[in-house]
């Protein structure tokens, strides 16, 4: 019995499974790297969501640090300035890096500034959004205490900074 051409399925190479080539994620990578600095983890996390052979994804990774495309270090320093400028302490940074998969010591390396320069950055960060005026009430110092716990200073540095 012979079958009628129209209704035979043809070969679809889209059906097939993707085959991953290191080029491909090679390609991907430097792209994400183009738009930002990533830690090694956030890139392995983004490959892996769109490459299936993480082996591959691992050794394509291996080289891009070999030849200095990508670092924890250069990610670390770019988020850490990044989050001082915009009013941060060490405690919500050292949270976030570590969601970012960035070693401990790197971080603690970043971080360690003294506790003058980080009393500096709180003072920056209060005044930025609560002004130069004095404290009133325990309201108000209670208020401005919870923001700069959410933005991750140290209750010491605020305990400091509001009641000297």
């Amino acid at each position: 019995m012979q079958q009628d051409p129209a209704l035979e399925i043809p070969f679809d190479s889209a059906c097939e499974p993707p085959r991953d080539s290191a080029a491909d994620i090679e390609a991907a990578a430097i792209r994400l790297l183009a738009q930002r600095e990533h830690s090694r983890h956030e890139l392995e996390a983004k490959l892996a969501r769109r490459f299936s052979d993480a082996a591959l994804c691992g050794q394509v990774l291996d080289g891009l640090e070999g030849r200095g495309l990508l670092s924890d270090e250069r990610f670390t320093e770019q988020y850490v300035n990044s989050r001082m400028r915009k009013g941060f302490g060490p405690l919500r940074i050292r949270a976030e890096l570590r969601e970012r998969g960035v070693a401990d010591e790197l971080i603690e390396a970043w971080l360690d500034l003294s506790a003058e320069e980080w009393l500096a950055q709180l003072r920056d960060a209060a005044q930025g959004r609560f002004g130069d005026s004095p404290l009133q009430d325990a309201r108000s110092q209670s208020k401005q205490a919870r923001f700069l716990q959410y933005r991750g200073f140290p209750e010491s540095l605020i305990r400091r900074y509001l009641w000297g």
